[in-house]
């Protein structure tokens, strides 16, 4: 629950104090949400490492800082594969876009599988993630990208509206999608949990 609140304080901050939303200012906005998210999601997930025995908490930081940036490179290529603007005037965008991606999708991983490419493998790519840090990894992460894709649906209709600017309306359905997310997750938690109790019973 915390995590949509930090959403909140993120538009919060960037409305009051530096006056600018994601239509006025994208890049400073997204600047403020990633750097709110991020130093909360590494908190918290660092705390979740796999083998905290061999993994320290500040390794588990650690490698969240290279998370951030391994996957804000590989967003950056998949939205300028996919058609993403790649001039000089969106180049910041397209940064600060790419870090909020990586928050919602590489970051919460990198803090708790590390490099651990069998982990990856299995939640992301089998889709079977196996517990619920996992679940609040996976369908969060899923969530983000779909909620961008669909968000980029108005951006090629002929509206001019200045909300169908790249990163806007992806940022929104990105956004969207994240929350869509963490709700689910949170459900399956609960109904995994129940139907585990009923299991034993």
């Amino acid at each position: 629950m915390i995590r949509y609140q930090l959403l909140a304080v993120g538009f919060w901050v960037a409305r009051n104090k530096y006056s600018v939303d994601l239509v006025s200012d994208p890049s400073l906005t997204l600047r403020i949400i990633s750097s709110i998210e991020f130093t909360v999601v590494v908190i918290i997930y660092s705390l979740f490492r796999k083998n905290p025995e061999k993994c320290s908490y500040f390794n588990a930081l650690g490698r969240s800082i290279v998370g951030l940036i391994s996957g804000a490179f590989i967003n950056a290529l998949g939205a300028i594969a996919l058609g993403a603007p790649i001039g000089m005037q969106s180049l910041t965008k397209t940064i600060h876009w790419s870090l909020l991606m990586s928050v919602f999708t590489f970051v919460p991983a990198t803090a708790v599988f590390g490099a651990s490419w069998t982990d990856w493998h299995r939640v992301f790519a089998s889709m079977k993630p196996a517990g619920n840090i996992e679940y609040m990894i996976f369908v969060p992460a899923y969530g983000a990208i779909v909620g961008g894709w669909f968000g980029a649906w108005p951006m090629p209709l002929d509206w001019e509206r200045p909300w169908q600017e790249w990163p806007i309306c992806v940022c929104y359905g990105a956004i969207g999608g994240y929350i869509v997310g963490q709700i689910v997750s949170l459900s399956l938690m609960f109904f995994i949990r129940k139907h585990k109790n009923l299991k034993l019973a």
